[in-house]
């Protein structure tokens, strides 16, 4: 196995996770989650989205790569007025119209045929925001990013596969020796805590609904958009379907939504990862 395989997956779940995490937290605040209740919804969206990319990506021979909805958690963050159970029954609610979608065949189908200019035209748009959002950052901390920046395009020069992690990892020990990252808590081990779920037709229509609809338009149409750009060409059904069945199996452990991801399947894709696109797939397992 090259190297760069397993780089990408780590560099893909640390780019995953170290950027929205905190957004899961604040949507279990915004539904009254318990810390213990929050910890179990961390633990079983993570387990979720482990039995996903190792069963999806092994099925298919594809680097098929799941992640919470992002934009399912920034509207959960911004509700107001529901209860931990009620969101639980929603999350139940959501999961089951995603299996549903997944074997509603003619919607399937029409996603299929999207074409691969589009998906790459979302793609692209989904990964420009990530260079704007770099070059904005350089006057609040110029010393740091721009070596940063340097040190990404001259490694690429020499070994594209591991210009990425060495500027992660570069640019945490610079943090953490000038003393950018503040005092980190003890590590502790959390467990599944079951929920009863509590179905409301309030949280049906102002959540369920609402996170159905944001997780297949900004998730899952991005998450195939990457793959189709990348050459693959998966079948839109069985990718949905077990990503809303895990999400309904994970839900009444306090888990939001899984989808397919953008981001961080575009680090997980390309040529960079392997040459030989019927390698890439490992990097999912």
């Amino acid at each position: 196995m090259r190297i760069s395989i397993p780089i990408s997956a780590f560099v893909a779940a640390i780019v995953g996770f170290g950027g929205t995490l905190a957004l899961v937290i604040a949507a279990a605040k915004a539904v009254g989650a318990t810390q213990i209740e929050t910890a179990s919804g961390v633990t079983a969206i993570c387990l979720a989205m482990v039995v996903e990319c190792l069963w999806l990506s092994w099925r298919t021979k594809m680097p098929v790569i799941t992640a919470w909805s992002t934009p399912g958690l920034a509207l959960i963050a911004a509700s107001s007025g529901f209860t931990m159970p009620q969101a639980v029954g929603a999350f139940m609610v959501t999961g089951v119209l995603l299996v549903a979608t997944g074997l509603f065949k003619p919607l399937t189908r029409l996603i299929a045929q999207i074409p691969a200019s589009v998906a790459s035209g979302m793609l692209a748009g989904i990964l420009v925001s990530f260079a704007v959002n770099a070059v904005k950052a350089i006057p609040a901390d110029p010393w740091l990013i721009l070596p940063l920046i340097a040190a990404f395009f001259v490694i690429r020069l020499f070994n594209p596969a591991l210009s990425v992690l060495v500027v992660l990892i570069g640019g945490g020990l610079a943090a953490f020796l000038t003393g950018r990252v503040g005092s980190l808590p003890v590590p502790e081990l959390s467990t599944l805590t079951f929920i009863a779920p509590q179905f409301t037709a309030s949280a049906t229509i102002g959540l369920a609904l609402p996170l159905y609809l944001v997780t297949m338009a900004s998730q899952n149409l991005s998450g195939l958009a990457v793959l189709r750009a990348a050459g693959y060409h998966p079948e839109p059904g069985p990718l949905i379907g077990v990503t809303g069945l895990f999400s309904l199996l994970s839900a009444p452990f306090g888990a939001a939504t899984t989808n397919l991801a953008a981001i961080s399947a575009a680090i997980c894709t390309g040529p960079d990862v392997h040459p030989d696109p019927a390698e890439r797939w490992k990097t999912g397992p």
